[in-house]
């Protein structure tokens, strides 16, 4: 790896740690929005496609419609995955337990790991095969005890996601040229459209609906937006250890901001997985460049 890679790299990996930061604000909002599941995930939907498309325009400005003209299948491609994910996801904790999903779910790099070195032939680094089995096994206490043995569908819809968020980011990954962007709006749209169906939009309190646009903004546009810049910049397998950090963060901003005590176990669950985390970062980030490049001012 170069300098320039490396410099790269390490931009990648904070990027796609506060992506999962982002992500892991979703408790706060969840409990504090009285409206059905489905109604908030419409709202979430509608504003978090909205904006991530604005953050687009913001960036490309008169470029926008040619880029939009230009788009072909791995922008559509990353859209449906990343809707699929999103769909899956909330269908994983209506028909299995919460303790199956996120099981299932923790193994998202090892199957990023054997879908990006098949389909783009990259192979995951020893740290980053260490960490993914240290995040999973905290993931594990995190759960010793909870109810287990949810159905076979929801099951399946948490294999789903998992191979969703393989897909998409390994499509991200293998075509770093293309804005994806558009692709991470259009994805929050479609998962409007699934949700509407089972939604009442319209009977939302002005206060719930208040929360769903912050909801929307703040924790789905901005995790989006940002693991879409973070993950053209690491391995596809790294990138979804790294979103591993929205499991412990969690239950952490509940309990900071609306006093809900974590189990012993989920603290020390999410010690390690944060451990592992934060040792896999400092061990990339004292990694030296294979050679030195002078800075460039972009």
């Amino acid at each position: 790896m170069t300098a320039a890679e490396h410099r790269q790299h390490r931009i990648g990996l904070l990027l796609v740690a506060a992506a999962a930061l982002a992500w892991s604000t979703s408790g706060l909002f969840v409990r504090n929005i009285s409206a059905d599941l489905m109604t908030m995930l419409f709202w979430r939907g509608v504003f978090s496609g909205a904006a991530v498309f604005a953050i687009f325009f913001a960036m490309e400005r008169q470029r926008s419609l040619d880029i939009l003209r230009s788009l072909r299948w791995p922008t559509l491609a990353v859209a449906f995955f990343s809707a699929s994910g999103m769909i899956s996801g909330i269908g994983a904790l209506r028909f299995t337990t919460a303790a199956d999903a996120m099981v299932i779910y923790a193994t998202v790099p090892f199957v990023t790991a054997a879908v990006a070195y098949l389909a783009i032939g990259e192979r995951p680094s020893r740290s980053t095969l260490t960490g993914s089995t240290f995040a999973l096994l905290g993931v594990g206490v995190m759960l010793w005890g909870s109810e287990m043995g949810g159905s076979l569908f929801g099951q399946f819809l948490a294999v789903l996601m998992t191979l969703s968020m393989a897909g998409f980011t390994t499509i991200m990954r293998r075509h770093r040229e293309v804005p994806m962007l558009p692709a991470m709006a259009l994805s929050g749209w479609l998962c409007s459209l699934f949700c509407l169906w089972f939604a009442e939009p319209l009977a939302i309190s002005q206060t719930d609906f208040l929360l769903c646009v912050a909801f929307g903004i703040i924790q789905n546009a901005t995790g989006l937006a940002l693991y879409t810049f973070g993950s053209k910049r690491v391995p596809a397998a790294e990138a979804t250890l790294l979103a591993a950090l929205e499991v412990p963060f969690t239950p952490f901003w509940v309990f900071l901001f609306l006093g809900e005590t974590p189990s012993l176990q989920t603290l020390a669950g999410g010690g390690i997985v944060m451990a592992a985390l934060f040792l896999h970062i400092l061990s990339e980030f004292r990694r030296r460049p294979l050679a030195s490049e002078p800075m460039m001012v972009v």
